[in-house]
């Protein structure tokens, strides 16, 4: 059985003899998470025929859309955090995933649909809390950062090929067939979890004996976790602001794009598959807020490109608020893992939420602007976010 978080301890070993081992450990870190929100963002790139099928404004398709980012789920799992298995946790959130996944294939109005789509984020928000919390408890201190960033990378990952599945499965066999697909990778995620995660406690007996409401109030309370938790929320409003609206910049004139070439687009999530992965050694050599900032700088630099009336503009803008947002959570993700010294699953909960909850926002309050204002004002907005975290991120001290 692999053991996806064991340890490294680099007294006993060389890097050489490791690295194998770290190749294999992160290939399964990564496609894990790539199996647990596969469906979170997947569905933003059928948006226009969505809106189409339900004849809703794109805001209120967006919004049920997004409804999956279900920041109360993290929340409740982090606070129960210390009393559940780790393994049997995502075991079963992954396999209960896959039950609203394929109702969504007959859900008869956007009401039943939204509240699929909330179903969804339950059990995706669950397992991403739980597997945060087992990277957290089992890395070592050394090797947490580089564990992060591996699930954060199956994360961005999962951004690219999952709008291409679902575009091209919508394309050639129908909005419902897209939603069986996914319901089937909620299943061989489950599978996975099942062959690689070791039958592991909580750490609960090595912890002091806190409630998780007394915990919740330390993290809190912490400055610097209370600057995470913010950065995550602004990240996600930002990056549900950026590649949920644009897709009807997409398809509208100038641009005009097909269904087919609208998935293709999401290439642009292919530089954050890469860089992404060097979060975690750039954090621990520069410090989370020197990285932190770079990264929202390199998103804000993409702004304005996104603005452009030519497609070669469009998706380079993309390109960088995607390398920026990814490489921004990766490294918050990870300081949240290493500040928390105790309690991690109710400080990883606490983050996710705080993380949903600025995507669900971002939703509300960008669509808005986006229906009455257009997408300046929407980009405007997302920019807004951004400047909110580099500012948040002053007190991420080292």
């Amino acid at each position: 059985m692999t053991d996806l978080s064991a340890p490294i301890k680099p007294s006993a070993m060389t890097m050489d003899e490791h690295s194998p081992r770290l190749i294999l450990r992160s290939l399964v870190i990564g496609l894990t998470a790539f199996l647990t929100v596969v469906d979170l963002f997947a569905t933003q790139a059928i948006l226009p025929s969505l809106t189409r099928h339900y004849g809703v404004t794109p805001a209120a398709m967006s919004f049920a859309v997004n409804a999956s980012t279900m920041a109360v789920a993290g929340l409740v799992v982090g606070f129960f955090s210390p009393q559940i298995n780790r393994r049997t946790g995502i075991l079963l959130s992954l396999a209960l995933l896959a039950i609203p996944t394929s109702l969504l294939a007959s859900a008869p109005n956007l009401a039943v649909f939204t509240a699929l789509r909330i179903a969804q984020g339950a059990c995706m928000a669950s397992a991403f809390a739980l597997t945060l919390a087992y990277l957290g408890e089992q890395c070592s201190a050394m090797d947490a950062g580089g564990a992060f960033a591996a699930y954060i990378t199956g994360n961005v990952a999962s951004n690219l090929v999952g709008r291409l599945i679902s575009a091209a499965v919508a394309d050639g066999l129908g909005l419902a067939w897209n939603f069986y697909v996914f319901a089937a990778l909620n299943l061989a995620g489950a599978a996975l979890v099942y062959f690689t995660i070791q039958r592991v406690q909580p750490m609960r007996a090595m912890m002091p004996a806190a409630s998780p409401r007394s915990a919740t109030i330390a993290h809190w309370s912490n400055p610097r976790l209370r600057a995470a938790f913010g950065i995550g929320f602004c990240i996600l409003f930002a990056f549900i602001g950026t590649f949920t609206f644009v897709n009807f910049v997409l398809v509208r004139p100038p641009l005009s794009l097909g269904m087919m070439d609208l998935g293709l687009v999401y290439f642009v999530f292919l530089p954050s598959v890469v860089t992404t992965l060097l979060a975690g050694r750039v954090a621990s050599r520069f410090g989370a807020r020197t990285t932190i900032w770079g990264a929202l700088a390199v998103a804000g630099i993409g702004l304005p490109l996104m603005l452009a009336p030519h497609l070669g503009g469009v998706l380079t803008g993309m390109a960088l608020v995607g390398v920026g947002t990814f490489f921004a959570q990766a490294a918050a993700t990870a300081f949240v893992g290493q500040t928390a010294a105790d309690n991690r699953g109710v400080a990883s909960g606490t983050y996710l939420a705080c993380y949903f909850c600025g995507g669900l926002v971002g939703t509300a309050v960008l669509g808005r602007l986006f229906d009455s204002f257009g997408w300046h004002a929407c980009v405007a907005g997302v920019g807004m976010a951004l400047a909110i975290a580099a500012l948040l991120t002053f007190n991420l001290e080292r």
